[in-house]
């Protein structure tokens, strides 16, 4: 039987809701559209707890950071990009391509990582940018989505 968790948290930018399975972090979802409200919670769960008041501390004061073990979700190649994101300290940007060249691949390859990353902010896809502009956010090139990628990144003191 697989138990599912979701604490909803509000942010400046709208909704984060973080997922568990079975005591597993399975996905961070970002909701530009929903307003902020209260937070609330479909399930309580200690751990869910303590990556909340962490996600709220960086909200205040992004130099926090969100320091949070995953569990392997992705291939090995997926993995080894997330890794290098995790390691840009806020207020830093990598472009796909200097990403990329470090970890000897490509660009694209690169981009089809961050799009597949189940855990924006914990693994801050939002600090890779494109070479002639910020690129894109959560799998979108245009919308609100990147207008969550713009306040985190100023929010982190970029520009």
């Amino acid at each position: 039987m697989t138990v599912t968790e979701c604490e909803v948290l509000s942010a400046p930018f709208g909704r984060i809701e973080l997922w568990q399975e079975n005591g597993r972090l399975s996905r961070v979802a970002l909701h530009p559209d929903a307003p902020p409200s209260l937070d609330s919670e479909i399930a309580r769960s200690p751990k869910l707890d303590t990556l909340a008041y962490h996600i709220k501390r960086y909200l205040e004061d992004p130099q926090k950071g969100i320091q949070w073990t995953l569990s392997p979700a992705g291939t090995a190649f997926q993995e080894r990009v997330w890794r290098a994101m995790k390691a840009i300290p806020p207020g830093e940007v990598r472009t796909y391509g200097e990403l990329a060249r470090a970890l000897d691949s490509g660009p694209r390859a690169v981009a089809g990582a961050c799009r597949a990353n189940p855990w924006p902010l914990i693994v801050p896809c939002h600090r890779i940018v494109a070479a002639n502009g910020e690129g894109g956010y959560c799998g979108h090139t245009q919308g609100p989505y990147l207008a969550i990628k713009r306040w985190l990144l100023a929010h982190e003191g970029w520009r």
